[in-house]
């Protein structure tokens, strides 16, 4: 469920843009989305780990489960 959230929201927005793991969130649980967010960083670095995705934190690709503070989910470039 929260892969394929990730999956389609990163599609939606398209190559070469982001989106924040908490849309992710926001989607699928909009009033109480805040107990979703590690759950959508470890299927997150998953999906990275799995070469599907990209996630990145100031222009750098990082671990969604390691990396402090904001980060960003996108398409992994062609």
């Amino acid at each position: 469920m929260i892969a394929a959230a990730i999956r389609e929201l990163a599609q939606h927005r398209g190559p070469g843009k982001t989106l924040c793991p908490s849309e992710v969130a926001r989607a699928l649980a909009p009033d109480d989305w805040r107990v979703l967010m590690p759950e959508v960083r470890r299927t997150a670095d998953a999906l990275a780990a799995a070469g599907e995705i990209v996630v990145m934190q100031k222009g750098k690709a990082v671990s969604a489960c390691t990396a402090r503070g904001a980060i960003r989910i996108g398409l992994k470039a062609p």
